[in-house]
């Protein structure tokens, strides 16, 4: 049983992938994570969320170079640890561990994170595995303009929110699957049909909805897994390009002034 107060461990995937110190000089800075957004760097805002959520106790921060985010909020609960060559490989190497389950795992990127979009998913989250998703009306009503990438189910379209609930040690069968994707993405496809041909092709033609099509999923694997439909549109909205940056800085913006 979780712990209503506090039971989850929390890590946030501070890395950096090829290609983003670019994006990240372009504003001053030498990681993607500590690009400042509001006034603030991407990182502080997803800790602080953390940190203010119920149900999150502990926050391990995973990096390649963890010194060099000396700037994230000094507490107790905070702690850092060195990233693995891949993010599955990175938290595999903590999860159990340095961060004991229930684990909750969110991008440093999530520079909207609210207390709100994390207690609704780990209220929902079940089984061994659970991963939060936005569908595409909700998204769209709200940001038009924003340009995400769709995973397309006979029950329609869905963003991934970079919210992820390992709840036990059986999940460290999802992360192995994370850690092939990885490691070859171009070759999706034959991942995909080495889980038979019934469920490659009901995912080609978009004729499984999520839930059947995840529950399938983790069956292969060995695990439970579950899909969280999120409420929230700002949930599936990351920091992965400038026009990202520039929406949540508008969002950021709007809300403030409401808030007056």
């Amino acid at each position: 049983m979780v712990s209503a107060q506090g039971g989850w461990t929390a890590i946030v995937l501070a890395g950096q992938r090829p290609g983003e110190n670019v994006f990240a000089r372009s504003h001053g800075v030498q990681l993607k994570a500590l690009i400042p957004v509001g006034g603030r760097q991407m990182i502080e805002r997803v800790i602080e969320t953390l940190l203010a959520a119920p149900s999150v106790g502990d926050i391990v921060i995973l990096a390649q170079e963890p010194d060099r985010l000396a700037t994230v909020p000094a507490d107790a609960r905070v702690r850092t640890a060195r990233s693995q060559r891949g993010i599955a490989q990175s938290i595999r190497a903590v999860a159990g561990k340095d961060a004991p389950f229930p684990v909750l795992v969110v991008t440093a990127d999530h520079a909207l994170l609210t207390v709100d979009m994390v207690e609704t998913f780990l209220a929902g989250s079940g089984g061994d595995v659970s991963a939060a998703l936005v569908d595409r009306a909700t998204v769209e009503a709200a940001y038009p303009q924003t340009k995400r990438t769709w995973l397309r189910f006979s029950d329609g379209d869905y963003s991934g929110a970079n919210l992820f609930a390992l709840r036990s040690e059986r999940a460290q069968a999802a992360l192995d699957l994370w850690s092939r994707v990885e490691q070859d993405r171009k070759k999706a496809l034959k991942l995909l049909t080495s889980f038979g041909p019934v469920l490659a092709i009901r995912a080609l033609t978009r004729t499984i909805s999520l839930d059947k099509a995840l529950a399938a999923l983790g069956r292969k694997v060995g695990v439970e897994a579950k899909a969280v439909r999120l409420p929230f549109a700002e949930a599936a909205i990351d920091v992965d390009k400038q026009a990202d940056l520039e929406l949540v800085e508008e969002i950021i913006s709007n809300h403030s002034v409401r808030a007056e």
